[in-house]
């Protein structure tokens, strides 16, 4: 399974999703690709497969991946704080690869009807599913 895991800023969020999934499904191939070169070190310390960085690399692993996976702002153009590009978002939405949104209210954007929970279950949650969706 080709996992594609998109962050910005610090890659914090990126980060933690990417030591979960190594912890799931040690035989998954994730490549994460950040926004900027501190996100993407902050993936590759965590133990991603492949990293890169930057618009073209989110087009391409959209493309490549069986699984996207990320904060929600990654199908929102110019959300965090203007990292996500509009063809970033376009890319993301367009896949035909299953998508998993980490939802949480930032970047102006208010999702209606998300328990105002911690990071820590929303990543749970996550993993979860992309465990159903890799059939264990």
């Amino acid at each position: 399974m080709h996992i594609l895991v998109i962050d910005a800023q610090g890659g914090g969020i990126g980060r933690q999703l990417i030591t979960q999934i190594k912890a799931a499904l040690p035989d998954a191939d994730i490549l994460a690709v950040g926004t900027n070169s501190s996100a993407a070190a902050a993936m590759l310390k965590a133990g991603a497969d492949t990293v890169a960085t930057g618009e073209n690399s989110v087009v391409v692993g959209a493309r490549r991946a069986d699984v996207i996976i990320g904060p929600v702002g990654i199908v929102i153009a110019d959300a965090m704080n203007g990292e996500i590009t509009p063809k970033m978002a376009a890319a993301v939405g367009a896949s035909e690869a299953r998508r998993i949104l980490i939802p949480f209210n930032n970047c102006y954007t208010y999702i209606a009807g998300v328990e105002k929970t911690g990071m820590a279950a929303l990543i749970a949650d996550a993993i979860r599913e992309l465990k159903e969706t890799a059939g264990k």
